[in-house]
């Protein structure tokens, strides 16, 4: 068993498709459209097989905006493969701009890891 692929709710459909693909290698498939639901999708594949659903309806609230506070997803983490790729992905996309919030440091469960903001507010894990 495995997990098929994650799925993030965005009010920011296109900015986000660009930040995967620009610092993580994504490639964004044809973006679906239900004009019915007016819903929007795009399937983002990774190198290694691993899939995220980035999705947008209209008057989806932002999470920064959503009360009572939403719960469920915390993070989730994408692996770079080395310490030396952490670094460099990290200092990247802190020169970008990109808000990086932890890291990159060790953890005491024994990940090396830094942790950045994506464009809609997600947080994301860089490890090795």
């Amino acid at each position: 068993m495995h997990i098929e692929h994650l799925a993030l709710w965005t009010t920011h459909l296109e900015e986000l498709r660009a930040f995967y693909e620009t610092y993580f290698g994504a490639h964004a498939g044809a973006k679906y459209t239900n004009a019915q639901r007016q819903f929007e999708s795009y399937f983002l594949t990774f190198a290694d097989g691993a899939r995220l659903e980035l999705m947008r309806v209209p008057n989806l609230r932002a999470a920064e905006d959503a009360w009572p506070p939403l719960t469920g997803y915390a993070h989730f983490a994408l692996s770079v493969g080395s310490v030396a790729q952490v670094d460099a992905l990290t200092q990247r996309l802190q020169s970008e701009g990109v808000a990086v919030v932890d890291g990159p440091r060790w953890t005491g469960d024994g990940y090396y890891e830094s942790c950045v903001i994506d464009p809609a507010g997600n947080r994301i894990e860089i490890t090795v």
